[in-house]
C-alpha cells in the first residue's frame, strides 16, 4: 500500500515536471522515500518533454490535425492550443459557424460535433521553450491508435513544421498524404483570424464536396 502512494506521487512529480522541471536523479526507494534531485526547466536550454496527455476522437472522426508539440502553456493546462493567443479554437468555430468553446469540454464537444480527431505528431523530443524551430531526437506518436479506431479520410497539419516532421518520421508508416494549413500560432502574424478562417475552410468535408 505504501509503495502504491509512492509510486501515485512519483508519477504526479513526473507529470509536473514536464512542464516546469527535468528530473536528473532518482536514488533507490528508501523507507518509503524517493529522492530526487530536479532541475527546473530553462527556457532557453534544451529540455527533454514527453506528451502527457491523450489524443481527442471517436469512431466517427473523419479528419485529423495535427500538430508539432504541445507548448509551455498546453503542458500547464494539460490540453490542446492552451496559450490564450493561439487562434486554433477560434478558427475551427470559425470554419463550422459555432460558438467559440471555453472549456475543454465544450472544446471536445465541438471536434465531435464536426468529426475531428485532434493529436500531435510528436510524443517526446528534446526542445528549448515551444520553440517548434529547436526541437531535436525526435519519437513520433503512433497515429495507428486513431486510424484504426476510428474514419480517417483527411490527415492536415497545422503549420508547416508539422508537416515536415510527420513527412519524416510518420507517413511511411502510415501511408496516408498531409494537407498543410498555415499554423494558428501567435508567431504565424502574417495571417489575421479572417484569413485562417478562409484557408481553413479545406477541413469542412461538407462544404468542399458541394464546391
Amino acid at each position: 500500500m505504501l509503495v502504491a502512494k509512492v509510486l501515485f506521487v512519483y508519477n504526479i512529480i513526473r507529470i509536473w515536471c514536464n512542464v516546469n522541471c527535468s528530473i536528473t536523479y532518482i536514488d533507490k526507494y528508501r523507507g518509503g522515500f524517493i529522492n530526487l534531485k530536479i532541475k527546473p526547466i530553462n527556457e532557453t536550454t534544451n529540455n527533454r518533454v514527453s506528451h502527457t496527455f491523450q489524443p481527442i476522437y471517436n469512431m466517427n472522426s473523419t479528419i485529423l490535425i495535427l500538430g508539432t508539440f504541445p507548448s509551455v502553456k498546453s503542458r500547464e493546462t494539460q490540453f490542446y492550443y492552451g496559450h490564450p493567443q493561439n487562434r486554433f479554437w477560434k478558427v475551427i468555430a470559425g470554419v463550422f459557424q459555432c460558438e467559440i468553446p471555453q472549456t475543454n469540454e465544450e472544446k471536445k464537444q465541438m471536434l465531435f460535433d464536426n468529426n475531428i480527431a485532434l493529436w500531435d505528431v510528436i510524443e517526446s523530443c528534446d526542445i528549448v521553450g515551444s520553440s517548434d524551430s529547436s526541437i531535436q531526437n525526435v519519437i513520433a506518436n503512433d497515429l495507428g491508435m486513431i486510424l484504426n479506431n476510428s474514419n480517417i479520410k483527411k490527415i492536415y497539419a497545422n503549420g508547416k513544421t508539422a508537416a515536415k516532421l510527420y513527412e519524416k518520421y510518420t507517413e511511411s508508416v502510415t501511408k496516408k498524404p498531409i494537407i498543410t494549413l498555415p499554423s494558428t500560432s501567435p508567431a504565424n502574424a502574417a495571417y489575421r483570424l479572417e484569413q485562417l478562417v478562409d484557408t481553413w475552410g479545406l477541413i469542412d468535408i461538407k462544404k468542399s464536396n458541394n464546391l
